[in-house]
């Protein structure tokens, strides 16, 4: 059944989708679109109407330990919107398994005490497409590309301000960091919100607000989108 926005409907989340499947019975290939924006762009709550499965990519975050983790310029606060707080070749290698398998072991990451809590099974059935989404999905659009799993690649964007605005309240609501912390970071990120979604952009992601976003998914989801080319 699809829902108004020509989508299969699946309710998305952690845990097992192995109710979903398709209306055949024979294998069919899976891919990943990749969810890339700025932080408190929307990708989230866009994923959670996609109707398709969904992969956290934030839980591929370093703990807040690791003596790799790099620092915001002239600050001791860690960088965590940097690309080197991010464990890449974990987050591809479960995208990889996700596509070759439907199943793989994946992290439970607490974002408010900067470490991974638990480990879980995630399966999303026998499914065409799913979603992998995150603030670093861009970072590995060439090498989803050159493993054969990609279907698309979306940079999600809108107004810094009123990205700035999402991001606050999510993240004081959620209690992610100290406040002190979210203000810097927020007013930080506003002020760049644009270089990211360039740099995003140049890495393969195709920038789009929320409704093109919905109905690339959908052709995607219909097998109608190419793969994005090498940039």
């Amino acid at each position: 059944m699809l829902d108004t926005n020509g989508l299969p409907r699946w309710s998305p989340g952690r845990g097992n989708a192995s109710h979903w499947c398709s209306v055949s019975s024979l294998p069919i290939p899976t891919r990943v679109v990749l969810l890339a924006g700025p932080s408190g762009s929307g990708k989230s709550s866009l994923a959670a109407v996609a109707g398709l499965p969904v992969l956290r990519l934030d839980d591929f975050y370093k703990e807040g330990d690791d003596p790799s983790l790099p620092l915001v310029d002239g600050s001791t606060d860690i960088d965590w919107d940097s690309p080197q707080s991010w464990d890449a070749d974990a987050a591809v290698a479960a995208i990889v398994e996700l596509c070759r398998t439907a199943r793989t072991e994946i992290p439970v990451y607490d974002l408010a005490t900067s470490s991974r809590v638990d480990r879980e099974r995630f399966d999303i059935g026998r499914t065409p497409l799913f979603v992998a989404e995150g603030i670093f999905a861009a970072e590995i659009v060439s090498r989803c590309r050159d493993l054969d799993v990609l279907a698309d690649a979306l940079c999600l964007r809108g107004r810094p301000s009123t990205t700035f605005r999402r991001r606050l309240a999510r993240d004081l609501r959620e209690g992610r960091k100290s406040v002190p912390f979210l203000v810097r970071r927020g007013w930080r990120l506003m002020r760049s919100e644009r270089a990211i979604v360039a740099r995003q952009t140049e890495l393969g992601a195709h920038p789009c607000a929320k409704d093109e976003a919905l109905g690339r998914l959908a052709a995607a989801a219909a097998g109608r989108h190419r793969t994005p080319a090498a940039g």
